[in-house]
């Protein structure tokens, strides 16, 4: 069974999606760019602060649904410029304390709101 997930810890959906949907013991979590919740803006600075707040929101998403970073077994990043690929790895390794999850890193032409940086991720218990 579908069950959507949603927190006020992480920004809203700015689109027709959901934050994430677990099915069975699965997370999907949408892509998450380094919004502020309590104020929809990017933090000062680049993407390393880009990076960490996406992070943030991604815990808040996982957290609600009872998942942690540990839990973690996919991700997709998506960057504006690969030339920022050296710093968000640096903030992106900081994240886990175990194994690394697989990963994709793309660069694309934009990202929504014009962000450095969005994460999505899968999560399974």
């Amino acid at each position: 069974m579908k069950k959507v997930i949603a927190t006020k810890n992480a920004p809203a959906a700015i689109g027709p999606y959901n934050q994430a949907i677990q099915m069975g013991n699965i997370l999907f979590a949408s892509g998450q760019l380094g919004l502020i919740p309590a104020t929809g803006v990017f933090p000062e600075g680049g993407v390393k602060e880009q990076t960490e707040q996406a992070f943030q929101n991604v815990k808040a998403i996982l957290a609600e649904a009872g998942y942690s970073i540990d839990d973690v077994v996919k991700t997709t990043v998506y960057l504006a410029d690969m030339a920022d690929f050296a710093a968000m790895n640096e903030v992106y390794a900081s994240q886990f304390s175990g194994d690394f999850p697989a990963r994709s890193a793309v660069a694309v032409k934009t990202l929504p709101k014009n962000a450095l940086v969005e994460v999505e991720v899968i999560a399974a218990k």
